[in-house]
C-alpha cells in the first residue's frame, strides 16, 4: 500500500508538473489563450455595455414619457378645473383623482385659498409626498416665469429630473396649470424598472462570462492543433541534437507547418549525410595514422637497433667511429629516436580516438610517484618538488606518469628554471563533482616568460606550435594534447594559465578515486607509453 500511495504521489507530482509546464506564462498555448480571452472580453464586455445602455436609455425614457404623459393630462383635466383659488379639500380631492391614474404616481397639489394662505393637497396624506422632497432647482424652474415669445407660448412649462433616494430611483416632475390654477408635483417610483435592469445586468455578465469561457475553450483547441506540430518539430529537434539523426518529421497537409516539417527533413537528412561523411573521412585518417603507426612501428625497431649499435660505438673510448662521419651518426641517432617518439604518440592518440585506451588503476602515493617519474629522466637536479608523502590516489601509474612527463619536460624546454611541481589535496565539498575521495591538485610551474596569450587556447591542441618561424623542433606537438587525454581519461581536467610572478603555471585535476568515479578498473594492455614530448 505505501508503494502503491507513493507512486501514485509521484504520478500526480509529475502530471501537475507537465500541466504547468504547458501553462507557464512564456507558453505559445497560454498566449494563445490569454489573447482570446482578452479579445472575448472586450468584445463581450462592449456588447454588453452598449445593449445595456441602449436597453437602459430604451426602458427610463420609454417609462419616462409614459408617466409625464399621463401627468400632464391629469393637471389640465383634474387640477385644470378646479377654481383659481381652491380650499384644502378640493385640492385634496384632485390629487387623490389623479394619482389613481394608469401610472399610480403620487401627486403634490400647491395653491392659494380664497383667503390668500397656501394650501396643499398630496394624494400620499398629510405626511406623505411634500414640498421638501421636491428638490429646490425643480421648484425654482416650475414657478420661475417664462417670457412668452413666438416660439414660447405659455409662461410656465413641465420640468422633470430623476433621482435617487435610499438606493431607489425617482422621477420627479412639476408644472403649473395653462391660463392660471395650482401648481402640481408628480413622484414616481421607478424601482420596478431598476430591478429589470439589474436582471438584464445580470444577464449581460453571465453572457460574457460564457463568451470568455468558450473563447478559452476555442483558443486551447485552437492552440492545441497549431503548436502540436510545433511540438513535434521540437521533441525532433531534441533527437536531433542528442545525435539522432535519423529522426523524421511525419509531413500532412499543405500549410506553413507542413512546408516547416519538410524543410525540417530536409536538412535533418543533408545533416546526416554530411555527418557521414565526415564519420567516414575521420575514420579512414584514424585508420591511416593508426596503419600507418603500425607499418613504421616494424622497420623502426631494425633502425633503432642498428642506431643504439652506432651510439654505443659512439661512446667507446677506442673510437670506433670515423670522425669525418661521427657528424652524420649522430644525427641518425638523434633523428631515429624522435622519428620513434613520434611514431609511439601517434599509436597513443589513435587508442584515444578509436576509444581503446583504458585505466590500469593501482593505489599509489602521489609524492613517490612524482619522484620516480623525475628520477627517471634526470631531472632532480632542475626540479624542485613540494609534496609530502602520505597523498594517496587511485589511478593509473602509468598514464600519470605520461602527463608529468609531459608537463615537466614542457616547463624545462620551453619555461626558465628553476620548475616548481606542488602537489596538495581537495576535499570532495570543496569540488564538486569530485566525488567523495576529493581530488588531488598538481601544479608545475617554472620561471620562464610565461604563454602568450594568443597560444593560451590553443597549448592543448594536436600538432601545435607557439613559434612558426621554428616549424621543425625537439617536440610533435603531441605532448601536452596525450596529457590532457589522459587526465580526461580518468575524470579530471588539465589547465595553462601564467603566474602573477612570471612562469607559465600548468594544473592539474585528478580524483583520488578514479573507480568511484563510474570510471571502472579495466585491467589489459592500455598501450606503450607515450613519450614525453611538447606543446
Amino acid at each position: 500500500m505505501t508503494h502503491e500511495h507513493q507512486g501514485g504521489a509521484r504520478g500526480w507530482s509529475a502530471a501537475r508538473k507537465g500541466v504547468w509546464s504547458r501553462l507557464r506564462f512564456t507558453s505559445l498555448r497560454l498566449r494563445l489563450v490569454v489573447v482570446f480571452g482578452l479579445v472575448a472580453l472586450t468584445a463581450a464586455v462592449s456588447a454588453s455595455g452598449i445593449a445595456y445602455w441602449l436597453n437602459r436609455e430604451s426602458v427610463l425614457t420609454r417609462t419616462q414619457d409614459a408617466v409625464l404623459r399621463d401627468f400632464e393630462r391629469e393637471m389640465q383635466n383634474r387640477a385644470g378645473a378646479l377654481p383659481e383659488h381652491p380650499t384644502q379639500d378640493e385640492l385634496q380631492r384632485a390629487a387623490g383623482q389623479m394619482a389613481n391614474s394608469s401610472q399610480r404616481f403620487t401627486v403634490l397639489l400647491v395653491a392659494k385659498d380664497p383667503d390668500g394662505r397656501t394650501v396643499y393637497g398630496s394624494s400620499g396624506g398629510l405626511n406623505g409626498f411634500s414640498l421638501e422632497d421636491v428638490p429646490k432647482s425643480l421648484r425654482d424652474a416650475v414657478t420661475e416665469r417664462q417670457k412668452i415669445t413666438s416660439a414660447n407660448k405659455y409662461a410656465h412649462r413641465m420640468y422633470w429630473l430623476r433621482t435617487v433616494d435610499e438606493d431607489t430611483p425617482y422621477l420627479v416632475a412639476g408644472t403649473r396649470v395653462i391660463g392660471g390654477g395650482p401648481t402640481g408635483y408628480m413622484l414616481k417610483s421607478l424601482e420596478p424598472e431598476a430591478k429589470d435592469l439589474n436582471s438584464l445586468a445580470w444577464s449581460l455578465g453571465i453572457a460574457t462570462a460564457l463568451a470568455l469561457i468558450g473563447s478559452a475553450l476555442l483558443a486551447h483547441a485552437a492552440a492545441t492543433t497549431v503548436l502540436k506540430p510545433v511540438q513535434r518539430l521540437g521533441v525532433a529537434a531534441r533527437r536531433l541534437g542528442e545525435g539522432k539523426l535519423d529522426t523524421r518529421l511525419r509531413v500532412s497537409g499543405t500549410d506553413e507547418l507542413a512546408d516547416l516539417s519538410h524543410t525540417f527533413n530536409k536538412a535533418a537528412e543533408a545533416l546526416e549525410k554530411r555527418v557521414a561523411d565526415m564519420a567516414a573521412r575521420d575514420e579512414a585518417s584514424r585508420r591511416f595514422v593508426a596503419d600507418m603507426s603500425h607499418e613504421l612501428r616494424t622497420p623502426l625497431t631494425a633502425i633503432t637497433a642498428v642506431t643504439e649499435v652506432l651510439e654505443e660505438e659512439l661512446e667507446f673510448e677506442g673510437g670506433g667511429i670515423d670522425p669525418m662521419i661521427e657528424p652524420a651518426v649522430r644525427l641518425v641517432v638523434s633523428e631515429t629516436r624522435r622519428l620513434n617518439d613520434l611514431v609511439e604518440n601517434l599509436m597513443e592518440v589513435t587508442r584515444f580516438d578509436a576509444g581503446t585506451a583504458r585505466l590500469v588503476l593501482d593505489d599509489v602515493d602521489v609524492a613517490d610517484q612524482i619522484t620516480a617519474c623525475i628520477d627517471a629522466r634526470a631531472w632532480l637536479d632542475a626540479v624542485d618538488l613540494d609534496a609530502e608523502r602520505g597523498i594517496h590516489a587511485r589511478l593509473d601509474p602509468r598514464r600519470l606518469d605520461v602527463i608529468l612527463a609531459n608537463l615537466v619536460g614542457n616547463a624545462l624546454k620551453h619555461g626558465g628554471s628553476p620548475v616548481r611541481v606542488a602537489v596538495r589535496e581537495e576535499s570532495g565539498e570543496d569540488d564538486e563533482g569530485a566525488g567523495d575521495g576529493g581530488t588531488v591538485v598538481i601544479q608545475v610551474r617554472d620561471h620562464g616568460p610565461g604563454i602568450p596569450e594568443e597560444v593560451l587556447p590553443h597549448v592543448f591542441d594536436r600538432f601545435y606550435k607557439a613559434s612558426a618561424s621554428r616549424p621543425r623542433s625537439e617536440g610533435s606537438g603531441l605532448g601536452l594534447s596525450i596529457a590532457l587525454e589522459n587526465a580526461h581519461i580518468h575524470g579530471g581536467e588539465i589547465t595553462a594559465a601564467n603566474s602573477p610572478d612570471g612562469g607559465a603555471v600548468f594544473t592539474l585535476r585528478l580524483p583520488r578515486d578514479v573507480s568511484a568515479r563510474g570510471s571502472g578498473e579495466k585491467t589489459g594492455d592500455a598501450g606503450d607509453e607515450g613519450a614525453e614530448g611538447d606543446a
